[in-house]
């Protein structure tokens, strides 16, 4: 089949991997300019070069032997590594967490920087109506966006899946960039806490990162979600504050900050795994049918890869 996948980010993109293996012809459509999604790096120009955030996913981890055999041909590609100070089992894109998407969608046809805003049925394969440009056909299509995206294309087509998707919400997550002229005087490069503040790293601890010292801030979940709508300069301003609180140390001097608003950060478990309507070809994968975690969006896409090529 002519496979169409809506979403490039791991989930996606592991679909499009075990879909090819089988000879389908794939495509794949992200909105973003560039691998990443939820696991993007952000450069911040400072007056001693440029600062570097992971201000999506921190790091992930590894219980699958599937995805284990896969993280190992990303070391060996030079496109993720471990990371200690996260846990004994935290491993990292190198050199930035977008790593290993980069190296999955060099193998893969995908359209950047193209949003789709509706899909239909023709006939026994589908249409798919960009924001901009001309439609897309396809003899199958995949929806690889977390829950809530996935629900509003799905909707008007495909009711029922629409409805499993809607059943599980995702949590948003304020995220505050932050450069300094100098080391944070402290030992540990990762903190976790319930407070304001759900997690906080020294972003160039992490491999083969370079500039000056950057920290990552996560906002909790009902932090973030009761200032969802709050400027962002505001947001990074407060979260530095809370930083220096949660660290109890007085911050070196500023080079630079910025905040990021994630809706949809940390995804529900719908428990499904993946999900294929063989009469309507047309399927769903994300790390939401599983659990928050990146092993959680590559197994999902995996799962939905198979079920593809079961011939009924």
């Amino acid at each position: 089949m002519r496979m169409v996948i809506v979403g490039a980010g791991m989930a996606g993109l592991a679909c499009a991997e075990g879909l090819r293996s089988g000879d389908h012809a794939v495509v794949l459509i992200d909105k973003g300019r560039g691998p990443g999604g939820r696991m993007s790096t952000r450069r911040m120009a400072t007056a001693v070069g440029d600062a570097c955030f992971d201000h999506g996913a921190q790091y992930f981890t590894v219980r699958d032997e599937g995805f284990r055999r896969r993280v190992s041909e990303w070391i060996v590609a030079g496109a993720a590594a471990p990371w200690g100070p996260a846990g004994a089992d935290a491993y990292v894109g190198v050199p930035s967490m977008n790593g290993p998407v980069r190296q999955m969608a060099a193998g893969q046809t995908v359209r950047w920087s193209t949003r789709v805003h509706r899909i239909e049925r023709r006939g026994v394969g589908w249409r798919l109506w960009p924001e901009h440009g001309t439609p897309i056909d396809a003899d199958g299509l995949v929806i690889a966006l977390p829950a809530e995206q996935a629900a509003d294309l799905l909707s008007p087509v495909a009711a029922q899946l629409a409805a499993r998707a809607r059943s599980t919400r995702s949590q948003p997550c304020w995220t505050a960039m932050l450069a300094f002229a100098a080391p944070v005087p402290v030992a540990a490069d990762c903190h976790r806490s319930r407070g304001v503040i759900g997690w906080a790293a020294r972003n160039n601890s992490k491999p083969e990162r370079v500039g000056p010292e950057s920290w990552v801030v996560q906002a909790g979940p009902e932090w973030s979600t009761r200032h969802l709508e709050a400027d962002a300069q505001w947001v990074a301003v407060t979260l530095e504050h809370a930083l220096a609180a949660l660290l109890g140390t007085e911050l070196p001097a500023s080079l630079g900050r910025a905040a990021h608003r994630w809706r949809y950060a940390r995804s529900g478990a719908e428990g499904s795994g993946a999900i294929w309507d063989r009469d309507l070809h047309v399927g769903i994968c994300g790390d939401w049918l599983l659990g928050p975690r990146v092993e959680a969006a590559w197994l999902s896409g995996t799962m939905l890869a198979s079920q593809i090529m079961i011939v009924p």
